[in-house]
């Protein structure tokens, strides 16, 4: 496995669960700093038309007290190229649910013009926090 220097990984983070820390955990296995943007209410607004149910700044918070974390930012907007201009990552991590989707073919193709990776990570089956807002009628 490639060791990558600077890692980034991008998340609503809403209703934290296992699937998270495994994203998390599984990109700071491979890189030596992990940079994770928790999306803000409005850009969550923007694309997912609910807001999430813990708000920004308590996720941040979550985000933050994790080991596996080296820096927080805010996402605010879904434009990861963006991300890079100002954090000059090495490495984009993201789930494996969207492998192979025009947005993210189009992240690779972009990416790889500056020398940056994009890594799929496994999925956490079973758990998703739109399972859990569906389990509990939110």
């Amino acid at each position: 496995m490639k060791k990558y220097k600077i890692g980034y990984t991008t998340g609503v983070f809403d209703m934290f669960h296992i699937g998270h820390l495994n994203i998390l955990r599984r990109a700071k296995e491979q890189c030596e700093r992990l940079i994770v943007g928790v999306s803000t209410d409005e850009v969550v607004e923007s694309y997912k038309h609910h807001c999430p149910v813990i708000p920004f700044e308590d996720r941040v918070a979550i985000i933050k007290a994790i080991r596996y974390v080296d820096e927080v930012v805010a996402q605010d907007s879904m434009d990861k190229f963006k991300a890079w201009e100002s954090l000059k990552f090495d490495v984009m991590f993201h789930g494996s649910e969207w492998r192979g989707t025009d947005l993210y073919n189009s992240y690779v193709e972009k990416f790889s013009t500056v020398g940056v990776d994009v890594v799929f990570l496994p999925h956490t089956e079973g758990i998703s926090s739109t399972m859990l807002r569906e389990k509990n009628g939110k």
